[in-house]
């Protein structure tokens, strides 16, 4: 095998793992990324994802897709085919696909051997029993009268749980190590339970399924994991998984690092409430463009490579912290600010007419002004438009830049146009803004003299189209009070949806396509049927450098 160099470590999963590579203990690297499938996956496994990937990558090694699929009742296929998109979706291949269930049945026979040496029994003690026999942090938990059986009775009682002999909850298999452990999890934690119920892979086949941290440390031997990478909850699991890996003997045994998982403010980032608000209708699924999973912020439109770039600043860190939602949204923003394509859209239209112009003519807009490569491309102009409703103002506050009555503003690109007249609708409001126009007032061919501060976005209402935009804000409202449920912050007003007019451009575009629509933010073009949806990627207020 080819020896792996050590890099420089930018972390410290990266100098445990030099070390590792200079006191000869391996000499490649093998990494796995563990989802469970029952449920989808949300930002915080993208993390996970860089880290165990992205370490691989950086050491020449290989990193694995392995599905914790070990609890039947909660997994479905559908998770794994969505696991697996997500993956992709970041960029990220795996050199092997594998599942807990492709080692049942060694499982099985190291839980065997377990009993034969006198390091497992068959319990059966309740679930809640044994709780209350694990004692506490300051007391020893109390032994199993059931701890002592022989070798001869645990073998035939497992092997009957394995033919389905007895009831969920009836026994279990614990492993037999010290009920006066300082850590809780050392205190004869079991390791087989029974539960009929069918596996999206194995069908009937079994009846009682190994306890993740007794799976966890074989199948990453089986897999020739060098480096078991995990979220800090579970460091003080560590002990059993060396204790597995020591007892059964393997070698080299796989060595657990612990970092700090992320979490995001305001942000949703448990499966069971993401379940919940999917189950209760209170988002329209899985991908819905507000939800965290990765699926959901793929439907909104946020790039892949937005959020590798979010997971690199952020680092690994050994210790639990929060981040900022507005620091995710400015990874976005910066990404989308140097790629996407500027066009324009109203959304809330207000007719202006230009008195003095007749025809239509083809102005230059730039593509992207942050890329001096991205060139130009032509928009309409002509005269009748369409501008904001914000843009106007029949009484403007003091240092109002935008159009008022006998007031100058230039439209983007175009031209500076004077406010003549207003007409008014039936409700009072402003219907219609006649305007004249400055014909030596030609962006880029300015010689009018004419000084205005404010610069106004448009469309052509002539070609224009209609437009459904919708507009997205956090799922949770802000707590009230520390440990306010999550179920008791759901904002009932986080999509709204707004009728809009748009540049055809925007229709021509493929699906899927970003723009920053002008003044107003980040959005992602698609249809539905022959309607034009631009949904919100991201606002262009940047919240994040403000803090």
């Amino acid at each position: 095998m080819e020896e792996t160099k050590t890099v420089e470590a930018s972390n410290f999963i990266e100098q445990f793992i030099n070390e590792d590579l200079e006191n000869g203990k391996v000499t490649s690297i093998q990494t796995r990324f563990p989802p469970e499938p029952n449920g989808y996956l949300h930002i915080g496994h993208a993390k996970s994802m860089y880290v165990n990937f992205g370490t691989a990558l950086k050491y020449g090694g290989k990193c694995n897709l392995f599905f914790d699929d070990t609890n039947p009742s909660k997994e479905k296929t559908e998770f794994v085919d969505a696991i697996r998109a997500d993956i992709h979706w970041l960029g990220y291949e795996w050199a092997r696909e594998c599942y807990a269930s492709d080692f049942f049945e060694t499982i099985y026979e190291f839980a065997l051997k377990l009993i034969r040496e006198g390091k497992a029994f068959v319990c059966d003690l309740s679930a809640e029993e044994i709780k209350n026999t694990r004692g506490t942090l300051t007391e020893p938990g109390t032994e199993s009268p059931y701890r002592n059986r022989s070798v001869k009775e645990n073998l035939k009682l497992f092997q009957e749980m394995r033919e389905g002999k007895y009831a969920d909850g009836e026994k279990c298999l614990r492993a037999k190590i010290d009920m006066a452990s300082p850590n809780v999890n050392l205190r004869d934690p079991v390791i087989y339970r029974i539960l009929h119920a069918t596996h999206h892979r194995t069908g009937d086949q079994w009846c009682i399924y190994p306890m993740y941290d007794y799976a966890h440390p074989i199948c990453d031997y089986m897999q020739g994991v060098t480096h078991s990478l995990c979220t800090l909850e579970f460091e003080d699991h560590r002990p059993l998984y060396d204790w597995v890996g020591i007892t059964l003997g393997f070698d080299p045994k796989p060595r657990q690092i612990e970092f700090a998982r992320l979490n995001l403010t305001n942000t949703v980032m448990s499966k069971r409430y993401l379940k919940k608000l999917v189950e209760e209708k209170l988002v329209h699924g899985w991908d819905d463009p507000r939800m965290p999973t990765l699926a959901g912020i793929r439907n909104r439109g946020v790039p892949a490579e937005a959020v590798r770039d979010f997971c690199s600043r952020i680092g690994v860190a050994k210790a639990n912290s929060e981040c900022e939602y507005s620091y995710f949204e400015a990874c976005i923003r910066e990404y989308l600010n140097a790629h996407a394509e500027r066009a324009m859209a109203v959304i809330a239209p207000l007719k202006l007419t230009i008195v003095n112009y007749e025809g239509s003519e083809e102005l230059d807009f730039e593509i992207n002004q942050t890329d001096e490569n991205a060139g130009t491309r032509k928009v309409t102009f002509g005269k009748h438009l369409y501008i904001e409703k914000s843009d106007f103002s029949l009484n403007p506050p003091p240092k109002y830049f935008r159009l008022k009555k006998d007031g100058y503003v230039r439209l983007k690109n175009a031209y500076i146009v004077k406010c003549e007249d207003v007409v008014l609708g039936e409700d009072g409001e402003p219907a219609e803004v006649l305007c004249s126009y400055v014909p030596e007032s030609h962006s880029g061919n300015d010689t009018s003299g004419i000084k205005v501060k404010g610069v106004i976005h448009w469309v052509n209402a002539d070609t224009a189209v209609d437009a459904e935009v919708r507009q997205y804000e956090s799922l949770l409202l802000d707590a009230e009070y520390a440990g306010q449920d999550f179920s008791e912050r759901m904002n009932r007003e986080s999509e709204k949806i707004f009728e809009a007019k748009a540049e055809p451009y925007l229709m021509q575009a493929a699906d899927g396509t970003a723009f920053q629509l002008m003044r107003t933010g980040y959005y992602k073009k698609c249809r539905e049927g022959e309607k034009l949806i631009l949904s919100e990627i991201v606002s262009l207020k940047d919240n994040f450098n403000k803090k």
